[in-house]
This record gives structure tokens, C-alpha cells and sequence, in this order.
């Protein structure tokens, strides 16, 4: 079993950058013991602070990861710190996911693909990555992806055919859409049989209530735990075991197609 802690925290307008990451490295140390840290969508640089985007840009040295290598190195546990605004080496803005492993070298990057536009200025401010990996993490071989990410199948089933166990799903999802948060990241756990590991942020952004609700869920599309509306630490335990026994038992994945474009539109009518 691997333990793995969800960090559901808030980012309120009143609070800065600095303190921010100040309080959530506090709150990480106050909880050391499980092998994964896991934290929400852009939590630093607050999601909906969109005139600060620029102002809070960080680079991988940046002041965010900083905090999550100390963290990960003092604590001997990897940490997936959700998602930055990240400032390329050409001047480009993005919403970048980072895991930093137990020794506390960055192990994985990724790069928002899909950027979000509906009551969003994030698909005008930032610019959407092109690469998707799958690395060996404490819960065994894991993807990242973000929040918008969980309404695109295509995504997904890349994600489970290029070997993923489980994927990360850090988020900064609205309430007005929670049941949409529940049904989609259960949905992509029965689909792909991986354990689905998803940090929302809580609190008000701007005048926009987060959905909260973190939550872990099995390989088979139980939910293991789920946190509640308001800043908490939810620890839950992860058999590394049971993606291998839910496949075994129920072949979805083997009788999958990997390209459903080859099959014909032949309608078969009678002409």
C-alpha cells in the first residue's frame, strides 16, 4: 500500500504569492508520512487571478517548485504540487503540472493541453502544451493531466495506451459544475481501469466558488475518499496492485481497439 495525501487548499484574493506558498509548505511539513503529495490547479498563482498571470509566472527554479523540492527532499515523499503558470525560455506563459520525486529532482512536467476559454481568460493568456508522458511514481506508472483535460477522451485513451496506472488530475473546478468533476473522473477510472487521483481547489476565487470535492478513486470506479468544501488533508492508501487485478479480471483494455479511424462509415443500407 502507498499512501497518498490530497491537499485540497484555497487560494483567497487577500492572500499573496509568497505567503501562500509559506502556508502550504507549513501544511505539507504538518503532514509528513504519505509517499505522494498531491495539490490543486495553479494554487500559487490563484486560477482566476487572471491580470496576475504575468506578474506570478515562475520558471522551473521558480519559487513554487523550490518550495517542492525542499519539501520532497526533507520528507522523503514525491510531490505533485498541481500546476504552475509557468514562463518558458521564449517568454511563453503556461499551465504547467510538476511531479518532484523523493530525492527532489523534477521527474515530470506537463503542459496543460487543453486551455480553458468558457468564463475563462486562460486560453487567451497561456499556451497549450504538446507532449504527454507516463513516468514510475510511488503509485506505480502515472500521467498527469489538468482540470479541462477530463472532457477530452481522445486524451485518455493515449494516456492509458502509452501504459499509465494511474493520472492526476489537479484542478481548479467551478461548484457550479461539481457533478460534472464526480462523473467524469469516475467515468475515466471505469474506462481506463487506473486509479484516478484528482485535487480541486476550495474556497472563492474572485468571486468564483470552487467544487472542492477531491477525490481518489480505484481502477474500478469506487471512490476511495473524497474531501468535503473547506481547506483539508485527505490520506488514502493506494494498492499498487489492483490496476493488474481489475484488468485481469474484466479485459477492457485487451479488447480495446488503439485506432477507431480505420473502421469504414459503411452504412450497410439497402440500396
Amino acid at each position: 500500500m502507498t499512501q497518498v495525501a490530497l491537499v485540497q487548499v484555497a487560494s483567497p484574493d487577500d492572500e499573496s504569492q509568497a505567503d501562500r506558498i509559506d502556508r502550504v509548505e507549513a501544511l505539507l511539513r504538518a503532514h509528513a508520512g504519505p509517499e505522494l503529495f498531491v495539490l490543486p490547479e495553479l494554487w500559487s498563482a490563484g486560477y482566476f487571478s487572471f491580470e496576475d498571470y504575468e506578474a506570478r509566472a515562475e520558471a522551473l527554479d521558480g519559487p513554487t517548485v523550490s518550495m517542492a523540492r525542499r519539501v520532497a527532499r526533507d520528507l522523503g515523499a514525491a510531490v505533485h504540487l498541481g500546476s504552475i503558470v509557468e514562463r518558458d525560455a521564449e517568454g511563453r506563459l503556461h499551465n504547467t503540472a510538476v511531479l518532484v520525486n523523493r530525492e527532489g529532482q523534477v521527474a515530470q512536467t506537463y503542459r496543460k493541453i487543453h486551455v480553458f476559454g468558457y468564463q475563462s481568460l486562460e486560453s487567451q493568456l497561456l499556451t497549450p502544451g504538446t507532449t504527454l508522458s507516463v513516468v514510475e511514481s510511488p503509485v506505480g506508472s502515472l500521467a498527469s493531466t489538468t482540470c479541462y483535460d477530463l472532457r477530452f477522451p481522445g486524451l485518455w485513451q493515449e494516456i492509458s495506451r502509452r501504459g499509465a496506472e494511474a493520472v492526476v488530475v489537479p484542478a481548479a473546478w467551478p461548484a457550479a459544475r461539481r457533478e460534472h468533476w464526480r462523473l467524469l473522473t469516475q467515468a475515466r477510472a471505469v474506462e481506463h481501469q487506473v486509479w484516478i487521483i484528482a485535487v480541486n481547489a476550495c474556497g472563492v476565487q474572485h468571486g468564483v466558488q470552487l467544487g472542492a470535492s477531491s477525490r481518489v478513486i480505484d481502477p474500478s470506479g469506487t471512490v476511495l475518499g473524497e474531501c468535503g468544501t473547506d481547506e483539508e488533508v485527505l490520506v488514502v492508501d493506494i494498492d499498487e496492485n489492483r490496476v493488474a487485478s481489475v484488468r485481469a479480471e474484466f479485459p477492457v483494455i485487451g479488447d480495446r481497439l488503439d485506432d477507431y479511424t480505420t473502421i469504414s462509415n459503411e452504412s450497410g443500407a439497402e440500396r
